[in-house]
């Protein structure tokens, strides 16, 4: 008997001091979390080196761009999915290895499913069957049950964030921009049909949990994750569940086109947006990311719940250091979990803000044309302090 007394005594202990249903994907979101987005063609540890150091402590990674031997990387064709392509899955699962020594958590977003190519994997051409074909929901479906069941344990993947910047509105005559009341009349219009975007999503979800019953599901809302479309949305079913926006407007502003007018649009200023000028200010900021608050407050939905995915500007559009600091400053009013767009691309230099406000210099160019691959040349400067500034 002198040995039960220690050992009830232990289990006692562990049973009140351990939670029933430990789930430690969803307990990262819990605290406030600062990322940034990877979209590289080529994923490398040398960049989770720089994440590390910068202090991020989530990605959000895309694959879209990686090499396959395959029509669209790990899906095999966007046209008829026939399951993962097991050379992509390793090497996916290789820089989830490498995330997870570096203890950087990952969100997994692919810019593509079956139905729904990305567009710059589509000749610049919109891919909207997903939307179109209820039969694209299915295979949509079981890509994402097929690629939670091989992911669900991995340690470094924290959420899996169904599709990047669905457009279910596009060609429909919705405006993309304006009154978030214009939803409504919209959503009743094409609720029984393909473009119900929460519907579609409800059905990737019970595919998911079938497999995997813990791990965060991220959810982008239409109209390119524009805060303001989520206010259609009824309530979802699943309650571990994070809801993701973008953040470019205005965009006449944010855009490169920008960069190449004649006088190019400032911020703070006049800018058009929603066909007016507009004066935009972080006033104005954050009045255009209100609508998925009021949301989200009238469905119960918990401020920790809600992520700016995506933020940025071009760097060299005038006024671009004061449109982060101001981006920065409201979704930090709110203590938004964020990840700014983007960190050390290697595709595209413009959202590079390590490189600063200015050109990359015919060195970098003269380089470039001779077939070599110089270094960006990236280096302190005031526009990459808004953002190193954020990161202990």
């Amino acid at each position: 008997m002198k040995f039960k007394l220690p050992i009830i005594f232990t289990l006692a202990l562990f049973l009140f001091t351990t939670p029933l249903h430990a789930n430690p994907k969803a307990d990262f979101w819990e605290t406030r979390q600062k990322g940034t987005n990877w979209f590289n063609e080529t994923p490398d540890s040398i960049w989770l080196d720089a994440a590390k150091e910068l202090g991020v402590t989530w990605v959000r990674l895309t694959f879209a761009r990686w090499d396959s031997n395959e029509r669209d990387f790990l899906m095999g064709n966007a046209d008829q999915y026939k399951g993962l392509v097991k050379e992509d899955l390793a090497k996916l699962t290789a820089i989830l290895d490498e995330a997870a020594k570096r203890d950087i958590k990952i969100v997994v977003t692919p810019l593509g499913l079956p139905g729904k190519r990305w567009t710059q994997n589509n000749g610049g051409k919109q891919d909207l069957r997903l939307f179109e074909d209820k039969a694209y929901w299915a295979q949509a479906a079981q890509y994402w049950q097929d690629l939670a069941t091989a992911l669900k344990d991995h340690p470094a993947v924290v959420a899996y964030n169904i599709i990047n910047e669905p457009n279910p509105e596009y060609g429909t005559g919705l405006a993309e921009h304006g009154d978030p009341a214009r939803f409504t009349a919209w959503y009743a219009k094409h609720k029984d049909s393909a473009k119900n975007l929460p519907a579609l999503y409800e059905t990737i979800i019970d595919a998911i949990r079938d497999v995997d019953t813990l791990t965060p599901i991220m959810l982008d809302a239409g109209w390119y994750a524009q805060p303001a479309a989520f206010s259609y949305w009824p309530k979802m079913k699943d309650k571990n569940l994070l809801y993701g926006f973008h953040m470019y407007e205005p965009y006449a502003f944010t855009s490169p086109k920008n960069f190449k007018r004649k006088p190019p649009f400032k911020y703070p200023g006049t800018i058009p947006f929603a066909e007016k000028e507009m004066a935009w200010s972080k006033e104005t900021i954050r009045d255009y990311l209100t609508p998925i608050f009021t949301w989200a407050k009238a469905n119960g939905i918990p401020e920790n719940r809600i992520v700016a995915a995506e933020f940025g500007c071009y760097r060299r559009n005038p006024g671009a250091k004061e449109y982060l600091t101001d981006v920065l400053s409201v979704l930090n009013e709110k203590n938004l979990h964020w990840a700014f767009y983007s960190f050390r691309e290697d595709a595209w230099d413009g959202y590079d803000y390590e490189v600063g406000t200015g050109p990359l210099g015919w060195k970098y160019w003269q380089a470039v044309e001779a077939g070599k691959k110089p270094v960006v040349p990236r280096k302190k400067n005031p526009l990459f302090d808004v953002i190193k500034g954020q990161f202990p």
